[in-house]
């Protein structure tokens, strides 16, 4: 059963912009240690810092908790598996919202300019989470 679906795209040009404007304090509120450690090892790491952007933008609309509901951008984590897939990793509140009958699937793609996430929240017919 589907309990929610996110869909976010973004122009890498903006996160360079940004991150090139605010730096540390950009980089800081949105990420994670492990993620922007992971970004800026990369050659094209506004890339990077872009996907993982658009898959917490995703995340937060298939979630549908909204800033109000105590959506904070570090207690969404993305980091790569060995063989590259994405895993999401929640804290927090939303580790809390999520609970242990639902998961929580990503995909992300890029272009040279743009970056694009789709979320999927979901548990299988018996309400049973398939991590």
């Amino acid at each position: 059963m589907v309990f929610g679906v996110g869909i976010d795209i973004i122009e890498i040009e903006r996160i360079k912009k940004s991150v090139d404007k605010f730096e540390e304090l950009f980089l800081n509120k949105l990420f994670t240690e492990s993620e922007i450690e992971y970004c800026l090892s990369k050659k094209n790491k506004y890339q990077h810092l872009a996907a993982r952007f658009a898959a917490k933008e995703a995340i937060a609309k298939a979630l549908a908790t909204g800033w109000s509901k105590g959506f904070r951008w570090k207690d969404i984590e993305i980091i790569n598996e060995l063989n590259g897939l994405p895993k999401v990793t929640l804290y927090g509140a939303l580790q809390k919202f999520l609970g242990t009958d639902k998961s929580l699937k990503i995909t992300m793609s890029h272009s040279e300019n743009y970056v694009a996430c789709f979320a999927i929240l979901y548990a299988d017919n018996n309400g049973n989470s398939q991590k």
